[in-house]
């Protein structure tokens, strides 16, 4: 798949709730990063990793107030999507979070996905 093939499908799967199959998209291999001072690991090596984190993330949530995921600007052989998330997470209470996913594709799959956001209180 393109660059653009693999951003379309996955603002695609995101905007009908399906993130666990988004993550078909990624590479074996692949790598994410969060911003510094965000609970958990900063960077994630390794599919199944990312998935379990996944996992964790979105089992602490207690209720989506509401969310949007914005149409990808495609530059080389990375895309960058803007998505927002407005829920309440069990432990840290509500977060109203304006982020910037940027993915880097290498051989048709996602190899690295970082995320830019303000943190909630900051």
């Amino acid at each position: 798949m393109t660059t653009q093939e693999i951003a379309n499908k996955l603002v695609a799967l995101c905007k009908e709730g399906k993130y666990e199959e988004a993550y078909g998209l990624y590479a074996e291999d692949a790598v994410h990063v969060e911003m510094p001072g965000m609970p958990g690991d900063q960077v994630t090596h390794g599919l199944n990793n990312i998935i379990e984190g996944y996992k964790n993330w979105a089992n602490s949530i207690t209720e989506v107030h509401s969310g949007s995921v914005g149409a990808p600007v495609i530059m080389g052989d990375h895309f960058c999507v803007p998505m927002s998330s407005d829920a309440t997470f069990e432990g840290t209470g509500r977060w109203d979070m304006k982020e910037l996913c940027v993915y880097q594709v290498k051989d048709g799959k996602i190899a690295k996905a970082s995320f830019f956001y303000d943190l909630p209180g900051a």
